[in-house]
């Protein structure tokens, strides 16, 4: 079988028999199209060793795009989508390369960046002003750390979703799994201000609100009309951040993690978080652990003198 089929149908069964994102799709396509690219597209699988693997692998350390040399956890995702192929090939029967023989870089260790109590009170504080553009980026501010959603998450929000008297909704994450999310007392009550404020019949809790709003942004059945997009949370994230004086660099994806470190915290146990935060894996969670171990801490001042 030529690489570029295999490729073909590994897609094919990731969209429509595995049922997976189709972001999911996108990034494998994305990775698989390198590899094809040095492989060739006429490549037979079969034939392919575990030295051609490696020489890709070891090629991609040298590759540079738009001037940047990829990362160690970038090079990592191109060998796992091989994997993924070659262990598809292998329940089919196609002769090929042992998928266990291709080796993930190891990356370095992540490093979890969150903010402190007196951090998100700085940023809180920078939204109380009353225009509509105001209370929807205090109700962003405040559901980005009172659920921990993802930002993508956040932007496909609709309005018949959320449930703010029972202040609870099911959101649908990564790969299509669903879980129940919470929002604090404060998080609902910004949410229903700003949308008892608003006068528009869209569907989503959180919409464009400039001179061109709507434009550009509708697909078919008008789902996606006035949405924010990810880039457009990112950058008010951003903009309250420095008014609020933080060094740090924050995103979304910060109060997401100031959401998990705050509830390790106060001593909510590892497996719940990792069922709020929509985690496949504890292992996931656990990079939370190094920065939110109390006892550790304690025992750190008891007999360290």
């Amino acid at each position: 079988m030529k690489f570029y089929d295999a490729v073909d149908d590994f897609l094919t069964a990731v969209r429509i028999e595995k049922n997976q994102a189709e972001k999911t799709a996108e990034n494998y396509a994305h990775y698989l199209k390198r590899a094809e690219d040095f492989f060739g597209e006429d490549k037979d699988v079969s034939a392919l060793n575990f030295r051609e693997v490696r020489n890709f692998l070891l090629h991609l350390a040298d590759l540079k795009i738009r001037g940047q040399k990829l990362s160690v956890k970038t090079r990592g995702y191109h060998a796992i989508a091989l994997r993924a192929l070659f262990k598809f090939l292998a329940k089919r029967d196609v002769d090929c390369l042992a998928a266990e023989k291709i080796e993930v870089p190891k990356s370095e260790k992540r490093v979890v960046e969150f903010l402190t109590a007196e951090e998100l009170e700085r940023l809180f504080a920078t939204t109380e002003g009353e225009k509509i553009r105001d209370l929807r980026d205090a109700a962003i501010l405040e559901t980005l750390y009172s659920t921990g959603l993802r930002v993508s998450e956040l932007t496909n929000l609709s309005r018949n979703q959320v449930d703010l008297k029972r202040r609870e909704f099911a959101v649908t994450g990564k790969g299509r799994k669903t879980r129940i999310v919470f929002l604090t007392e404060i998080a609902a009550e910004k949410i229903g201000k700003y949308l008892n404020r608003r006068t528009d019949n869209l569907p989503a809790v959180f919409i464009s609100h400039g001179p061109n709003a709507t434009k550009g942004d509708e697909i078919v059945g008008g789902k996606n009309v006035g949405r924010l997009t990810p880039w457009s949370v990112a950058n008010l994230v951003r903009k309250y951040s420095s008014a609020a004086g933080i060094v740090k660099k924050v995103t979304p994806h910060t109060l997401r993690h100031s959401f998990a470190t705050t509830l390790l915290n106060n001593g909510a146990d590892l497996r719940s978080v990792q069922e709020m935060l929509g985690h496949a894996s504890i292992t996931t969670t656990q990079i939370y652990t190094h920065v939110t171990n109390k006892r550790l801490r304690e025992i750190h001042a008891k007999f360290h003198r």
